[in-house]
């Protein structure tokens, strides 16, 4: 697509991924947001006061750039791009007011690390399966980079990885800004699967500092966990791609020790007693490993890969087996 046209961006979801990506976007002169909400008292603040109340309620949003929405066809409307901006466990419900044809001809976003729950599919086979939408015409968001920092302008980086160089390039430029640098890169699936099982992980790390474990044992688990990834997602797709790189490493690694990781918090709240139920209510926000948890053991069944740290929160959080008792069991499978 040619850069210098003016965009129009729409983006679905209001938590603090959406507000830091509409934040990124704000950076760029030629790009127009509109954003769907379902909280209307937050649409109201954000009209009124052009701040989302809910997160990230210190990021400045120009009302010259950005227009919030409360119908998700109006929020699409002439979009150039949707990005989905929403929990996978929770993205059915504002998406099923729309047709395949809403979507014809954009080009759909996933900036969401997860799989949705109970048909254990990544978010672009859902969307390519459900409204026709072509994986060329889909491009996903991955990490190392938080919303809170991206709140803060530090410095992050983005990979945007597309099976359409075009696709992932064009959106890679649309998304650098003076506190971004995106890198477009080809490997969809990869970096897609890869996304949803660093989160186990981070769960992992957070379980284990939980019930006592420190840094040298994380440091070994998140060491074997790299490996695990890779064993998986080679299995599912395989192909030549450097696990190395920030897409995939770099990803897992702030996920896993960051102070802002809300899967690690749910983990160590999961490794010092709390019940799931508990973690869920206190966290406040979702926690994408827990779904990806089940996803990922399911879809294992089929592949057979050997993947001790994912088979032991499966274990923690859906056997209610104790978090001490499987954590001691794991170190044994652990170099």
């Amino acid at each position: 697509m040619n850069q210098t046209k003016s965009e129009k961006i729409a983006i679905i979801g209001g938590g603090s991924w959406a507000t830091a990506l509409v934040k990124i976007l704000c950076e760029q002169p030629q790009v127009q947001v509109r954003w769907w909400l379902r909280n209307a008292e937050d649409i109201y603040h954000i009209r009124t006061y052009n701040h989302n109340p809910s997160y990230l309620s210190d990021v400045y949003l120009s009302p010259k750039k950005v227009k919030a929405f409360d119908k998700i066809k109006e929020a699409i409307r002439g979009a150039d791009y949707v990005i989905l901006a929403i929990p996978a466990a929770f993205i059915q419900e504002p998406l099923s007011e729309l047709s395949p044809a809403h979507l014809k001809g954009k080009r759909i976003v996933s900036a969401i690390k997860g799989m949705v729950p109970d048909q254990n599919k990544l978010v672009t086979d859902w969307m390519e399966e459900t409204y026709g939408v072509p994986l060329d015409d889909m491009c996903v968001i991955a990490g190392p980079c938080h919303a809170e920092e991206v709140a803060l302008e530090k410095q992050s980086y983005l990979t945007i990885a597309s099976t359409n160089p075009e696709c992932a390039e064009d959106f890679a430029r649309l998304l650098s800004c003076r506190f971004v640098t995106a890198h477009p890169l080809a490997d969809l699936y990869g970096v897609e699967y890869a996304a949803v099982m660093k989160n186990i992980v981070a769960l992992a790390c957070g379980i284990t500092h939980g019930i006592g474990y420190g840094d040298n044992f994380q440091a070994v688990m998140v060491s074997n966990a790299m490996l695990e990834i890779r064993r998986f997602v080679t299995a599912v797709d395989p192909r030549e791609r450097e696990m190395s790189a920030s897409a995939y490493l770099g990803d897992l690694l702030v996920t896993a020790y960051s102070q802002f990781s809300r899967n690690r918090l749910f983990g160590n709240m999961i490794g010092r007693g709390y019940s799931v139920k508990a973690a869920q209510l206190e966290l406040k926000m979702i926690a994408e490993g827990y779904y990806a948890a089940k996803s990922i053991h399911f879809m294992n069944q089929k592949y057979k890969v050997e993947m001790p740290i994912t088979d032991a929160v499966y274990q923690i959080l859906y056997e209610g087996q104790s978090p001490a008792f499987v954590m001691n069991g794991l170190k044994r499978l652990l170099r």
